[in-house]
C-alpha cells in the first residue's frame, strides 16, 4: 500500500503557518497528525471535545493543539499551540503535514480536447477527459481521468476535478472548488408539464453556477435552472450523495450532509447546516443560520434561523407499532375533544353526565 506523503515541519513555523501561540520548543519536528489516545513522538495532536481530556496527561504526543484554558488547567510541561478553535487549528496544520499531490502539468495523450476549448498552460488534463467546445480551464486546475467537461463550460483557477466528475455544457465553476468522483454537475432538472395523462418535459435553459471555494461529495447531483440557474454561493460544502434540485440557491458557506434531498426552487441561507438524509420541499426558503437535523422533513418555509428536528428517536418495533396505532386515531380524539370543549361551553350535558344519569 502506497504510503501517504507527509511534509514535515518544525513546531515553530507550523505555529504561525496556523496561527497559533506556541509554548515550548520549536524546533520539535512534526511529522505526522494523530489523536491524543494514538500519537507517537514526532505527531501533533488536538484537544477540542472535553470527553477526551482524559488523555492529556498520559498522551505521547510531541505537541497538543489546546484552548488557552484547557492549556492553563493542563500540568505537564509538554509543548501546545494556543488556538482558540483548536479544531480548525489543527485543520489548518493538517493541511501543512499532508499537501496533496500535484501532478504535472500538461495534457494526457489520451484526453479529447476541442480545437476551440482554452486549456492554461499550467493545468493538468488526465487520461481519456473529454473537453467540449468553447469551454475555459483555467490556471492550475486539474482535471482528472475519464471526467466530461461540457461545451462552453467555465472553470476558474486552481480548481480540481477528481476522476469521472460530468459537467454539462455552460455551466459555471469557480476557483478553488473541489468536485470529488461521480458527482454531476447540471443535469437536466426534474421538469415536466402534465397533459392528458402524459408527461411534456420542460426543457431545462439555465445552468449551474459554482462560485468559489465549493466542495462537492462523490456521487452528488446538482441540476441545471429550468430558466434560472441553480446556484451554490462561495463557500458552500456538500456531502456526498446529495440531490439539488433545479433553480436553488445554497447560500455562502452552507453545509449540506450526505444523503440530503433538496426538491426545486429552494432557497437555502447563508450559513444553513443540512443533516444527512433531511428532506427539504420544492419552493421553500430555509433562513440564514438555520439548522435542520438529520433526516428532519421541511414541508414549509424556515423564517428565523434556530434548530428544526421532526424525527422521533429510535424504539422497539412491538412498541412503535403500538405507537403508530394510537396515532392513527388522533383526529378521531381530536373530533370528541372539540365536540366536548363545545358542549361545555354551550352549557349541555357532557358525556360522563349522560353515563351518571
Amino acid at each position: 500500500m502506497a504510503a501517504i506523503t507527509v511534509q514535515p515541519w518544525k513546531l515553530a513555523a507550523l505555529a504561525e503557518a496556523i496561527g497559533a501561540t506556541l509554548e515550548g520548543d520549536g524546533e520539535i519536528e512534526i511529522r505526522g497528525a494523530a489523536p491524543l489516545d494514538r500519537a507517537g513522538a514526532h505527531d501533533i495532536a488536538f484537544l477540542s471535545d472535553p470527553k477526551y481530556r482524559v488523555h492529556l496527561e498520559t498522551t505521547q504526543a510531541a505537541a497538543v493543539i489546546v484552548s488557552p484554558r484547557e492549556a492553563a488547567a493542563w500540568t505537564t510541561s509538554k509543548a501546545r499551540l494556543l488556538a482558540a478553535n483548536p479544531y480548525a487549528a489543527y485543520a489548518r496544520a493538517a493541511n501543512c503535514l499532508y499537501p496533496e499531490p500535484r501532478p504535472s502539468a500538461g495534457i494526457h495523450p489520451t484526453a479529447t480536447i476541442a480545437a476551440t476549448a482554452q486549456i492554461a498552460p499550467d493545468a493538468v488534463i488526465g487520461a481519456h477527459v473529454t473537453v467540449g467546445e468553447q469551454a475555459v480551464i483555467g490556471a492550475r486546475s486539474i482535471i482528472g481521468a475519464g471526467c466530461v467537461v461540457g461545451d462552453q463550460v467555465v472553470i476558474g483557477d486552481d480548481t480540481r476535478l477528481h476522476p469521472r466528475v460530468v459537467i454539462y455544457p455552460r455551466c459555471v465553476i469557480g476557483d478553488r472548488c473541489v468536485l470529488h468522483s461521480g458527482c454531476v454537475i447540471g443535469a437536466d432538472g426534474f421538469g415536466f408539464a402534465n397533459e392528458d395523462g402524459r408527461w411534456i418535459k420542460i426543457p431545462q435553459i439555465g445552468r449551474v453556477v459554482l462560485h468559489n471555494d465549493v466542495e462537492i461529495g462523490a456521487n452528488t447531483t446538482i441540476d441545471r435552472g429550468a430558466l434560472d440557474d441553480t446556484i451554490v454561493e462561495e463557500g458552500a460544502k456538500i456531502d456526498n450523495l446529495v440531490q439539488i434540485g433545479h433553480n436553488c440557491i445554497v447560500g455562502a458557506h452552507a453545509a449540506i450532509a450526505g444523503c440530503a434531498g433538496i426538491s426545486g426552487s429552494v432557497n437555502i441561507g447563508k450559513y444553513c447546516r443540512i443533516g444527512g438524509a433531511a428532506m427539504i420541499g420544492g419552493h421553500l426558503s430555509i433562513a440564514d443560520g438555520a439548522v435542520v437535523a438529520a433526516a428532519t422533513p421541511i414541508f414549509s418555509s424556515i423564517e428565523t434561523p434556530g434548530m428544526y428536528s421532526g424525527v422521533y428517536p429510535a424504539q422497539p418495533h412491538r412498541q412503535w407499532q403500538k405507537n403508530a396505532v394510537q396515532l392513527r386515531q388522533l383526529d378521531t380524539l381530536y373530533k370528541r375533544v372539540r365536540a366536548l370543549e363545545k358542549a361545555l361551553a354551550d352549557g349541555a350535558p357532557t358525556e360522563r353526565e349522560y353515563i351518571e344519569d
